[in-house]
């Protein structure tokens, strides 16, 4: 099982940046060790500080905390959150949170979607 602590209060992004595009959308992924809301609220705060990530079409996200239990966020892409904690579950990671950030290309997507997070997330994970 892997678990990571942060404990610093002020956790640091690891940041990979694009990984996918589909029609259009483009997709990346950011994560880091957290171990409370206010560290998943400072790392999402230093994400968007970044215009990009500010102006993407989606922020979704999620973090199985150790002291709090599962928690995440869709950010309007609804169901996205849920898919990010599954694999987080799965792989056993706690205290950890994973940002995928999408930037909508203009067309739908469908199910494809939870795919391309799906894709983002195990590249996450990967580099740990």
């Amino acid at each position: 099982m892997r678990a990571r602590l942060s404990g610093l209060g002020n956790p640091t992004l690891k940041q990979l940046g694009h990984i996918l595009t589909d029609r259009g959308s483009k997709y990346a992924v950011s994560g880091c060790p957290v171990i409370s809301r206010a560290d998943i609220d400072a790392a999402l705060k230093d994400l968007k500080r970044d215009r990009v990530y500010a102006k993407a079409t989606h922020n979704t996200w999620g973090a199985a905390l150790s002291d709090g239990g599962p928690i995440k966020g869709d950010d309007g892409e609804a169901g996205a959150g849920m898919v990010i904690l599954r694999m987080l579950e799965r792989e056993g990671l706690t205290d950890h949170l994973v940002v995928v950030t999408r930037w909508y290309g203009g067309k739908h997507l469908g199910g494809d979607r939870f795919r391309h997070v799906q894709s983002c997330v195990r590249a996450y994970l990967d580099q740990l």
